[in-house]
């Protein structure tokens, strides 16, 4: 591969010659010969580019991908059909190199999509007002608290205990420091207690609540809505912007803030990342919202163009005072949604939602069907549910395993306390007989 290193031997000479020494170790004279290593590294010799090819292609096949593989495992990073024209166009050099648009004048192609991704975002969720992006919805959850105690002035944040654990544990990261204190509601039925949430007091700034929630189950969110708002905190929802196709949207159940992971929009999982946050609020509150906001104006000459907006809120603007620390953002992630929501459409984006359901409990029927499972939780679901079965979990995930299936998570691994449960994640990619190929596999488990 030397070929395509434009250093060679001549080059060398002459530079050296420039610069007027004899030989490359003059460059390190001033370094003691006991601490020089006066070896070759021990690394292989160059490889040609058809041996690259092969090694990498050797390395990669010790993966495991979801073109060999069925999956049923969810858990906030899920397996949907992404349209093939997604990649194609957010693999385009003028997007896929692009960076912060600071510059609007040469960046209006980015500032474009990013405006069309808030719009689009904003439409689905009902809410006034979407940021250009968060790292995932775990930190823009962590960002919407502290976003609340700004807005309240208060000290604590109540958070359902349905929400994703890994959620929590961030929750808990970003606010340790900033001496916010976590209250954590306590579940009944799979849901948020609401009588503990009236527990809350004039000191809690928010209610954080999942829904669906980590165990997908539809949580009753105006119950929920008239405690916290009675209180006078701030209403701070967590959702799968795909739930949203046919379930009412956060801006209906009169939220404050709304959250979540954008990964099933045309992202694929990537091993977990990189992934796509949200964050939205009301027109009223939009001033404390972290993250970028793009606007639409027009130019001295009365021509429409894009910019970034309400800058003083940013931490390359006001350091220590910024709405927070987030400095890159997740764009490309964005302009992934943005394709994936457009060729989709309202009616595409009703469809998948109606399916996930559909398949969703056509497949927990079936498993309730074999008699080694019982349902744990009564409430409504979307894409996943949650069962319990006397069977080893781990019999059960190595039986699938070896008939390239991914199974379930045993949700033990997350929470100690869930024992012989395991969550299931059907999307709209399952098909019948998938399903019942797990269905018959697990059968077979003793």
């Amino acid at each position: 591969m030397n070929r395509y290193i434009p250093l060679t031997q001549e080059d060398q000479k002459y530079m050296l010659e420039k610069i007027g020494v004899k030989g490359i170790d003059d460059l390190f004279s001033d370094i003691p010969e006991s601490i020089k290593l006066n070896r070759k590294l021990n690394i292989n010799d160059s490889y040609s580019e058809l041996e690259v090819q092969k090694l990498m292609k050797r390395l990669s096949n010790q993966n495991n991908n979801l073109d060999d593989y069925t999956s049923f495992l969810g858990a906030g990073s899920y397996d949907h059909y992404i349209p093939s024209v997604v990649r194609h166009i957010a693999s385009r050099s003028e997007f896929y190199t692009s960076y912060t648009p600071y510059q609007p004048e040469v960046s209006q192609g980015t500032l474009q999509y990013i405006f069309e991704f808030q719009s689009m975002m904003a439409e689905l969720t009902g809410m006034d007002v979407i940021n250009a992006s968060m790292y995932d919805g775990a930190t823009a959850t962590a960002e919407a608290a502290i976003m609340a105690i700004r807005v309240n002035n208060r000290s604590k944040v109540a958070v359902s205990s349905t929400i994703h654990p890994e959620t929590w544990k961030v929750l808990e990261t970003y606010c340790h420091f900033r001496e916010i204190k976590l209250i954590k509601i306590p579940e009944i039925d799979g849901k948020t207690d609401l009588e503990d949430l009236k527990l809350i007091d004039s000191d809690t700034a928010a209610v954080i609540i999942q829904s669906p929630n980590f165990y997908g189950v539809v949580e009753d969110v105006a119950p929920i809505e008239k405690v916290t708002h009675e209180n006078k905190s701030l209403l701070i929802m967590n959702v799968d912007p795909i739930s949203l196709g046919i379930a009412k949207s956060p801006g209906e159940y009169r939220a404050d803030i709304v959250v979540g992971e954008g990964q099933s929009l045309g992202i694929p999982q990537n091993f977990g990342g990189p992934y796509l946050g949200f964050i939205g609020t009301t027109e009223k509150l939009m001033r404390k919202m972290p993250g970028r906001i793009c606007g639409l104006t027009n130019d001295v000459d009365g021509k429409q163009g894009f910019v970034l907006t309400l800058q003083a809120r940013e931490q390359h603007i006001r350091r220590e005072k910024a709405t927070s620390n987030i400095c890159s953002n997740q764009s490309l992630c964005a302009l992934m949604a943005v394709v994936y929501l457009s060729v989709m459409g309202r009616e595409g984006i009703v469809d998948v939602a109606k399916q996930c359901i559909s398949k969703a409990n056509y497949t927990m029927e079936k498993l309730l069907e074999t008699n080694k499972f019982k349902k744990v939780y009564p409430g409504p679901i979307f894409k996943e549910f949650v069962l319990e079965t006397a069977l080893d979990a781990d019999k059960i995930e190595k039986a699938l395993y070896e008939e390239k299936i991914i199974g379930p998570l045993n949700i033990s691994r997350l929470k100690k306390d869930k024992k012989n449960q395991l969550l299931f994640a059907v999307t709209e990619k399952r098909t019948r007989e998938e399903i019942d190929k797990m269905v018959d596999i697990i059968k077979e488990v003793h």
